[in-house]
């Protein structure tokens, strides 16, 4: 149960995130009004999202140091479980947009920058789905990993504050901490944050102890 901790505290972090975002008194900002609540499930999930992806990037660099599968079957898991979020953090943004700015999808410089991040994500897997060989598999996809995470970022952060956008926090517009937000957004915003890593981790977790339960059975069908 002490190994679990980390589960439980997810488990109550999700169910707080959820009832809380929902339920409780929010700021009601010109336009934004009760879609602000969107803020504890789109942002917060990409910040999740982030997490993962750095740590993907840490175990492909890891891996290309030391040879080992099992960097590789994290790197892969936790991009995996990154790329979920992301789509999870475009569905939010576009019912959000679609309340504020009158469409789910208006081309924004953010949103176009989200799209074509994600692809480069997807073309990610599908390289590595590609590839027979597992270690050039895991070669040649820690090296795409590496460079899909560098172009990632300025694609996300620094590209769309250079021109005219809707989102908060580019194009001029102020993001969310130019704000006088209450308590309870910040109540509920953290620990969204939190839950939603933990949740990334946990499924990040499952699929690579199966992804290596599935390696040992395979060896041990070939040793027989």
């Amino acid at each position: 149960m002490r190994a679990n901790w980390w589960k439980v505290l997810a488990i109550i972090l999700l169910g707080y995130t959820i009832i809380a975002g929902l339920l409780f008194e929010a700021p009601r900002l010109p336009i934004l009004n009760e879609t602000i609540r969107a803020l504890h499930f789109h942002v917060t999930m990409w910040f999740g999202m982030i997490i993962m992806l750095v740590v993907a990037v840490i175990y492909s660099v890891k891996y290309l140091r030391s040879g080992n599968l099992q960097d590789d079957d994290i790197a892969i898991e936790f991009t995996n479980a990154a790329i979920l979020f992301g789509v999870l953090g475009i569905i939010t943004g576009m019912l959000w947009a679609k309340f504020t700015w009158g469409d789910y999808w208006s081309g924004d410089p953010k949103q176009n920058a989200a799209a074509i991040g994600l692809l480069i994500y997807f073309a990610y897997l599908i390289l590595r789905n590609s590839l027979v060989d597992v270690h050039q598999r895991a070669r040649i996809g820690a090296v795409y990993n590496i460079f899909a995470f560098a172009a990632f970022i300025p694609l996300i952060f620094v590209l769309p504050r250079l021109t005219d956008s809707l989102h908060p926090g580019n194009g001029g517009n102020p993001g969310f901490n130019a704000y006088d937000l209450d308590s309870n957004l910040r109540m509920v915003f953290y620990p969204a944050i939190i839950a939603w890593t933990l949740l990334g981790i946990w499924l990040a977790n499952l699929r690579i102890r199966a992804k290596r339960l599935e390696r040992i059975l395979e060896d041990k069908l070939i040793n027989q």
